[in-house]
């Protein structure tokens, strides 16, 4: 399936392991929403480094298989259509499987409290360790 939104620019490695690409839809440079919205699309492999948000996320998954874990939980597997809801100050990753690209429209919500706060990579160690566990492997 191809995606509706082309790929955007590639992602700054500070924040995400391997290649991400990130199309910015709305930027709220005025204030009227208080929301921004994306278009990310992560080659296999690829993913965020730990991060929350202040304001929270909203993830809607558009293609592909693809994981989100909070710290101290086991990952989740995402497919087409799923969407998660992400509280405020949840410090969570989210990314392609090892298998195929993934894609994503994320949501930040309530902007105005600030941006993402960045906690360091998801090692390659426990990423393997939680899609292999995730894909019944």
């Amino acid at each position: 399936m191809e995606d509706i939104f082309e790929k955007g620019q590639r992602a700054s490695n500070d924040f995400f392991t391997g290649t991400v690409w990130v199309k910015m839809l709305v930027t709220d440079e005025k204030g009227i929403f208080d929301t921004q919205v994306y278009h990310v699309v992560f080659d296999p492999g690829s993913r965020t480094h730990w991060h929350a948000h202040p304001g929270g996320q909203i993830l809607i998954v558009t293609r592909g298989k693809g994981f989100y874990q909070e710290k101290g939980a086991p990952a989740r597997l995402l497919t087409p259509g799923d969407v998660v809801e992400i509280p405020p100050d949840v410090v969570h990753w989210h990314g392609a499987g090892p298998d195929g690209e993934f894609a994503h429209i994320g949501l930040s919500t309530r902007i105005h409290r600030g941006p993402a706060q960045w906690f360091g990579p998801v090692t390659d160690e426990a990423y393997a360790t939680e899609t292999h566990r995730r894909r019944g492997g």
